[in-house]
């Protein structure tokens, strides 16, 4: 069965006709062509996929498209204004959180909505928030870097 899917996507209104079935994460790559949300296990295990859900993270791989009507989605593509990278993605950069980069996204997504919630967190908040993402390359120790750096640059006014 098809619906129409009214939401937020990215700070813009929209409306899709969308299967029952479809997953958000196939609906935003395949449908929108926002490709910045990666596939990885396709189990809910790894985060790459990871979005924003009314400031919340989310497994798109988890989620159906169809569950979002009414609400906020952000994804990767909806971060920086205007040339300027976000603080996050300013930390991730910076401080040289990513490697192959192929996760980066969702580690991203994940830490700018633990600063929206949370925009001074301590080390052990920043652990519990990234749990669900995986990083193959590093050792984690720069990732928790970059999220303490975009702490630094949010309270100064770069937005998460």
């Amino acid at each position: 069965m098809t619906r129409l899917l009214e939401f937020t996507l990215n700070g813009r209104d929209r409306a899709d006709a969308v299967a029952d079935n479809i997953l958000l994460l196939d609906f935003l790559r395949e449908k929108i062509g926002l490709t910045g949300t990666k596939t990885g296990c396709d189990g809910g295990e790894c985060g790459a996929c990871t979005v924003l859900i009314d400031d919340r993270p989310a497994l798109s791989c988890l989620t159906l498209a169809a569950t979002v009507r009414g609400k906020r989605v952000d994804t990767i593509e909806s971060l920086g204004h205007d040339g300027q990278l976000s603080a996050v993605q300013r930390g991730f950069h910076e401080k040289l959180g990513s490697q192959c980069g192929y996760c980066t996204p969702g580690f991203i997504m994940a830490s700018a909505g633990l600063l929206r919630k949370n925009p001074n967190p301590s080390e052990a908040e920043i652990l519990e928030a990234l749990g669900s993402n995986i990083c193959r390359c590093t050792g984690y120790v720069k990732i928790i870097e970059a999220v303490q750096y975009a702490a630094t640059l949010n309270a100064q006014g770069v937005s998460p």
